[in-house]
């Protein structure tokens, strides 16, 4: 049985090292980001201080990180695996990386005696915890031969592609089928939404016509239940879709519609949706439709404010919904909604951006929110707010425009940017469910 080293143990990572414990292998792992190994430690796994340290325990090598900058790090870095790799050693890689850095990896591994292979996977978070991924794999069929046992492990699927290299260029033309299947599903919920279809009736059709597809699949869950919980993020189908768009530069093959959808991801990415799933990109539809796409248990389908379809049926909700909000106004009961807030500068001296901090949400107001933190912002700051998964509301961006100190703690009066009109109501609801709540 080989001794398998593991680096990169995230949302695919960490099950399939996971499963290769559970087979008895032995297996040293190594994440760029401590603590990630705790549960691999309980299953049987040693941990290795650096890639080198891996390198060096192991007859075996897998590696499943996110991107060509940090797969450089990996293998090329100071204690990296190429400075202690041992002759005979079977590397394989099955990250989303370009097809030239694997090429290169193949040169430089196989100058120290030892095979690699490029062996991306598809079949997301699901899959990896299943045992199910399908392996696309370049580089010597000699070599894959000798690790196919340790494939199926963590597989149902093996698809030689070719020499190396070929893994890569197969994993970014399949990514770009993925990515435009997720965007043309998202985008005809769109049209039955605007036309009043219900959401679950119309992925039943999708699903059962000639638009199915494994994406409308595994996604209808997560649309149905409004779960945007990460199996692929879009940031990382993002990043996959701009390889694909350097590569297919590099073939000179025109690429029309990758170019299009790849657009859509970069809108959703900078709308703050980046580390949500890629069925996230169902908010920038959302937003540019002014009502939801999907049903939820706790909320209809919201149309522009003041529209007179949308008042006459839910007029009592109206009200009651009015009269919580000027109780509010009036009694000033407290709000002690946590909030995840991330707080960007631009085009100033000092500028930066991506900051997380801890913030709670105290009031909402017409124009905007007061939010309390321990930590000190400054006026004209651009924030980005992230709610509670139970309140059903994408990251809503917004200014600091007021501050108030008491103590340690300031409040800050945060003025709401680009709200469509149905998330407004859908904020005003959940406002007044935790007034409800606090009651």
């Amino acid at each position: 049985m080989f001794k398998i080293g593991f680096i990169g143990l995230g949302v695919m990572g960490e099950p399939m090292a996971a499963n290769l414990l559970r087979k008895g292998y032995p297996v040293t792992v190594y994440n760029r980001t401590p603590g990630k190994a705790a549960k691999l430690i309980e299953l049987g796994a040693d941990e290795a201080p650096t890639p080198a340290a891996v390198a060096r325990s192991s007859e075996m090598i897998i590696t499943m990180i996110s991107n060509d900058d940090s797969i450089r790090e990996v293998y090329y870095g100071e204690d990296g695996i190429l400075g202690a790799l041992l002759p005979g050693t079977i590397v394989m890689d099955s990250s989303t990386i370009s097809p030239p850095l694997s090429r290169q990896l193949h040169a430089d591994i196989g100058a120290k005696s030892s095979d690699f292979l490029d062996a991306p996977v598809t079949g997301s978070k699901p899959a990896a915890e299943s045992g199910t991924l399908t392996f696309m794999v370049g580089g010597e069929i000699e070599a894959l031969h000798k690790v196919k046992d340790v494939l199926q492990t963590m597989g149902r699927k093996i698809i030689p592609m070719g020499p190396g290299g070929s893994g890569s260029t197969a994993k970014l033309a399949h990514n770009t089928i993925v990515g435009i299947n997720v965007a043309a599903l998202v985008e005809g919920m769109a049209i039955a939404a605007s036309g009043g279809i219900d959401a679950k009736s119309f992925l039943e059709l999708v699903q059962s016509g000639g638009a199915a597809s494994k994406m409308a699949e595994l996604k209808t869950p997560k649309f149905l239940d409004r779960d945007f919980s990460v199996q692929f993020s879009l940031a990382l189908m993002l990043k996959d879709l701009r390889l694909a768009s350097q590569l297919s530069d590099e073939l000179k093959t025109p690429t029309p519609i990758l170019e299009t959808v790849k657009s859509l991801y970069q809108i959703g990415d900078s709308m703050g949706f980046g580390d949500s799933d890629l069925s996230a990109l169902a908010h920038s539809y959302e937003q540019w439709i002014n009502k939801r796409i999907t049903n939820h248990s706790d909320a209809e389908d919201f149309t522009a404010a003041g529209s007179a379809e949308a008042a006459a049926p839910g007029a009592d909700a109206a009200s009651s919904d009015a009269a919580n909000l000027d109780r509010r106004r009036s009694e000033r009961l407290a709000l002690n909604v946590p909030l995840k807030v991330s707080v960007y500068q631009w085009e100033q001296e000092g500028s930066f951006t991506g900051h997380l901090i801890d913030c709670t949400l105290r009031d909402l107001s017409d124009s905007g929110l007061q939010i309390v933190s321990d930590a000190p912002l400054e006026c004209d700051m651009f924030v980005v707010l992230y709610f509670p998964q139970d309140a059903g509301l994408p990251p809503v961006t917004g200014r600091i425009i007021r501050i108030e100190s008491s103590g340690s703690s300031f409040r800050y009066g945060c003025m709401l940017a680009g709200l469509a009109p149905y998330q407004r109501l859908l904020l005003e609801n959940y406002v007044n469910k935790q007034i409800a709540l606090a009651d």
